[in-house]
């Protein structure tokens, strides 16, 4: 297994966020992949039970169970895991009390789905325990199974809840198994192995959360990571003309003599019209990238690592995941 440096290294989970819609399992899939790389071994965790991971691979939907799913380049391994908070419950009460048959018979009464909705912050430390405990486990020959697992977590209004499960079980439980499953998982969340990674679009929306989210994660102690741009657009025109564009100095009527030399039109009426409509189009491009760079410079703000990802003109397929693995890796990311 080869090794080389990266912005995260001692990192060993990855917490990855964003606002709805702006590509946070896709990311968080591709970072799976990128981490993987070189023979490494990856577990690529989801949460909320919507079997997003297994979508995106173009697999049937995953048991609550870790298996393989995925080939990095260099012939690592990414595996998944799909938790369901009801078995992650009786694991828990196999590991902690010994009664696993007891908690299928309470699952069957309903009573597991009953304790988890009245206790939503229980919910969460039985979802983030078993990923921690993933974290920490260790092999025969004392060393960790996997080399790093990323989490795609809730979106960012609720992850620095989610994550923050000591205070959540705070009312659950001072003392016993509860509150020590909690600590164990806050050991892992606040330490320098994990970093907290936001997935956003430059759009004003996603990056105000952005911002917002990594603001909480700093005022509850919890590692904020780096911002991923999803869905970036790469540069159609020579930044004169956006300039110019913005700047309300653009003749459509140089427009049109260019059609014209190029064979494009013969000119006419037709040649004007055609040049208008691009004239339109490109003032909107000029404005839509002056707003972008106004998001970029909010983000920088915020002084942490900043990746961007291509928007990807075929969707998002398999192949279409490793190229995006390919560009964290080349940014530094992974």
């Amino acid at each position: 297994m080869s090794s080389r440096d990266t912005d995260w290294d001692g990192v060993r989970l990855h917490v990855v966020t964003g606002k709805g819609g702006t590509g946070k399992t896709t990311v968080a899939a591709a970072l799976a992949l990128a981490l993987a790389a070189d023979g490494r071994k990856v577990l690529l965790v989801e949460v909320e039970g919507r079997q997003g991971i297994a979508q995106i691979f173009d697999l049937p939907p995953l048991p609550y169970e870790e298996r393989r799913i995925a080939v990095a380049p260099g012939g690592g391994d990414v595996h998944a895991l799909a938790i369901d908070p009801e078995e992650a419950m009786l694991e828990y009460l196999e590991m902690f009390y010994g009664m696993r048959r007891a908690g299928r018979a309470l699952s069957k009464m309903g009573i597991v789905d009953f304790a988890t909705t009245i206790a939503p912050g229980f919910r969460d430390v039985l979802v983030t325990g078993k990923t921690t405990e993933a974290v920490r486990r260790k092999g025969k020959n004392g060393k960790r199974i996997y080399d790093a697992v990323v989490l795609d977590a809730p979106p960012t209004g609720r992850v620095a809840r989610f994550l923050n499960v000591t205070n959540e079980v705070a009312g659950l439980a001072r003392v016993g198994p509860i509150k020590n499953h909690a600590d164990l998982v806050n050991g892992v969340v606040s330490s320098p192995e994990t970093a907290v990674h936001f997935v956003t679009l430059l759009e004003e929306m996603p990056v105000q959360e952005t911002l917002d989210g990594i603001t909480e994660l700093r005022r509850v102690g919890l590692p904020v990571g780096g911002v991923f741009i999803n869905m970036v657009r790469g540069a159609l025109l020579p930044q004169a003309t956006l300039d110019a564009a913005s700047a309300g100095r653009f003749d459509p009527a140089d427009l049109a003599l260019g059609l014209k030399a190029a064979g494009l039109t013969d000119g006419g009426s037709k040649a004007t019209a055609l040049a208008d409509a691009l004239a339109r189009e490109v003032e909107e491009h000029a404005r839509r990238t002056e707003l972008e760079h106004q998001e970029r410079a909010s983000l920088d703000a915020a002084g942490r690592p900043r990746y961007e990802l291509p928007l990807l003109a075929d969707g998002v397929d398999l192949a279409g995941l490793y190229e995006l693995a390919e560009a964290i890796r080349t940014q530094g990311a992974a």
